[in-house]
């Protein structure tokens, strides 16, 4: 059987070393002139070491050329196809046919993949872009897991890759004008400002004409709900719920396809895709790690395989609850977020290794540590971990010995091989650079309320349920 590649976004150098320590198969990557990567961290410099690092590793790394061009952007395609041909990537990512047209005609030599910007629903499609030259196409966000099946079927001799993990948009894969109009920022050129997730209040428009604001107070809270009613769906009331941190009409909830991920297996879907280029390392060092270790223990093992094995491990990623995206079908209330846009969760990034100098691991801070709390540091290879109990923080520039240390430009202490109780050269082998820790935080009050609740729905919508 071939098996599924495990695909991560790589934002920065740092994140695609990060990912391919715990498991990736293959990143994907873009510079911000040339694709809808605009936040990427990459310079052309750094992307040509990431491709030889990838290569040196035996690994994969597609880049990413997916914007809808206007005239201006088309004028810089030859000297962008220039660049791609220099940089020889194993796959570059469109979505504009005039772009993948270019390509194919001006660099045949490089790998033609078409982005879920292209929104490819059907077997028609699939066969449509293959007709074109196209090695692999990434289905949209929109496809459930039946017409996947269907597709895989009647497209074998073609490679499809589909999204497992990350954030979902609220508009046809990324389709969306909101932004534009809200902010003058194109989601269609990168530029999401992600208006669905922000806050919005009720008003109400008098007879006189004048708009003010509706105010919910303790007085009349309770007095009426919300309702919004669909002119073709009579009877169907959705709820629209303002509370006092605002309205959240549009918040879906992130995707996690780990409950579904035998099924992306058995069917033989050729990439699983991670979404995430602006999450930080822990993010893709935890999300590559527990599909990793889920997927080779399907490979092992397939009728034993049981998804509550891996899904701590992506309970510890903050997040807006998760949700199967449209994989079982239908959407229903149980993939949206109408309490709050925020991430939450119970475990907060401490940070990474970022070097070893001899024996001591140079660690840098990503939040504040106190003395005698616990981190524990993501063993690659596996799910174990290890813990390590700090009473003093050794500033790894200055020397400055403290009982607590905080985050902030860099910050970094000099862990000493003596407080580990193992042999160092062992601890080292385990813990090799890149390696990324995380501290217990816990949540309290409404939060803690709140994420509760997620829990709740997320298993009754694992176990084929509704809320």
């Amino acid at each position: 059987m071939k098996k599924s590649e495990l695909l991560l976004p790589a934002g920065s150098l740092v994140k695609l070393k990060t990912a391919l320590l715990y498991g990736a198969d293959a990143v994907y990557a873009g510079t911000p002139d040339m694709s809808l990567r605009t936040q990427s961290k990459f310079s052309l410099e750094e992307l040509e070491e990431g491709i030889r690092i990838v290569h040196e590793a035996g690994k994969k790394i597609y880049l990413t050329l997916n914007l809808y061009i206007h005239n201006e952007e088309a004028k810089k395609l030859p000297q962008f196809v220039e660049t791609l041909k220099r940089l020889k990537p194993d796959g570059v990512l469109m979505a504009d046919p005039g772009v993948f047209y270019y390509l194919k005609e001006h660099a045949p030599e490089l790998n033609r993949f078409v982005s879920t910007q292209a929104n490819i629903c059907s077997a028609q499609t699939v066969k449509f872009w293959q007709s074109m030259g196209a090695k692999l196409c990434v289905l949209g966000r929109e496809v459930t897991f039946k017409e996947m099946e269907e597709i895989r079927k009647e497209c074998s001799d073609v490679e499809l890759e589909c999204f497992m993990h990350g954030a979902m948009c609220m508009s046809y894969s990324g389709r969306c004008l909101i932004s534009n109009f809200m902010a003058d920022r194109s989601a269609n050129r990168g530029k999401c400002a992600h208006c669905c997730r922000w806050h919005y209040k009720f008003h109400i428009r008098m007879k006189d004409g004048s708009v003010k604001e509706l105010v919910i107070n303790d007085e009349n809270k309770d007095n009426f709900e919300y309702l919004i009613e669909e002119d073709f769906r009579p009877g169907e009331y959705y709820e629209v719920i303002e509370d006092e941190h605002g309205s959240y009409l549009l918040n879906s909830k992130d995707m996690c396809m780990m409950p579904r991920l035998n099924d992306l297996l058995r069917i033989g879907m050729d990439s699983l895709k991670v979404e995430g280029r602006n999450k930080t390392e822990y993010y893709a060092g935890v999300v590559a790690r527990a599909y990793r270790k889920a997927i080779d223990d399907y490979y092992a093992n397939p009728e034993t395989w049981d998804y509550n094995n891996y899904m701590s491990e992506l309970m510890t990623l903050q997040n807006r609850g998760y949700c199967l995206g449209f994989h079982d079908g239908k959407l229903t209330n149980i993939s949206q977020n109408y309490e709050y846009t925020r991430t939450l969760g119970e475990w907060l990034f401490a940070g990474s290794i970022v070097e070893w100098d001899g024996d001591d691991a140079i660690f840098e801070l990503r939040n504040y540590i106190a003395g005698g709390e616990e981190i524990e540091f993501l063993i690659p290879g596996g799910l174990d971990n290890l813990k390590l109990k700090l009473d003093k923080f050794e500033d790894a520039i200055t020397g400055e010995i403290t009982d607590k240390v905080s985050a902030g430009q860099g910050k970094r202490i000099r862990i000493k091989p003596d407080v580990w109780g193992m042999d160092i050269n062992e601890v080292k082998k385990l813990l090799p650079q890149y390696v990324i820790a995380r501290k217990f935080q816990g949540l309290n009050g409404e939060n803690k309320e709140m994420y509760g609740h997620k829990l709740e729905e997320w298993d009754a919508l694992c176990k084929g349920g509704a809320c």
